[in-house]
């Protein structure tokens, strides 16, 4: 059976890859980004829910997506630039990647539109997947679920707190 453990993101601005398999125990909150969204200020609610529950066991993983309204066509040294001196970002942060192209999509998004149907792909910005601590798929929440929502945050503690 296939999990999100079976996949991986290239890093943002650096070599190497975030392979989802290393977070296995851990609840993962796996959230498609951009820099010029009316969304965009998550990423405050985003790096303090992470400053919050990283040491409980929370990992959130921002997937940096031009396919929404082009509000992210910046380079991948400008987005980390921005992410940092903006929001001061410290939790992971993947290379650009696509959703919408069923050619180019990423692997993932495919796995989700699987699971979930293409329905439950995001539809904008800031749409986010709560991943539990076996790689299976959680929840999905919409862009105007903020991360600090109490649904997010019951949710975020049920992954977390499950066996």
């Amino acid at each position: 059976m296939t999990t999100a453990h079976d996949f991986s993101f290239a890093k943002l601005d650096e070599p190497g890859e975030i392979k989802l398999a290393d977070y296995a125990g851990k609840a993962v909150l796996i959230v498609n980004v951009a820099s010029a969204c009316g969304f965009t200020s998550q990423y405050r609610d985003l790096e303090s829910l992470y400053e919050a529950k990283v040491a409980k066991g929370l990992i959130i993983i921002g997937v940096p997506c031009n396919d929404f309204g082009h509000q992210e066509p910046a380079g991948e040294k400008e987005i980390r630039e921005f992410c940092d001196t903006t929001y001061h970002v410290t939790f992971p942060m993947t290379s650009k990647a696509e959703i919408t192209s069923r050619e180019r999509r990423h692997p993932f998004y495919q796995w989700v539109a699987e699971e979930l149907g293409e329905s439950a792909l995001p539809r904008w910005n800031f749409h986010k997947y709560l991943i539990g601590k076996n790689g299976e798929l959680v929840g999905a929440y919409g862009s105007k679920t903020a991360p600090l929502s109490p649904d997010m945050l019951e949710a975020i503690k049920g992954a977390i707190c499950a066996a």
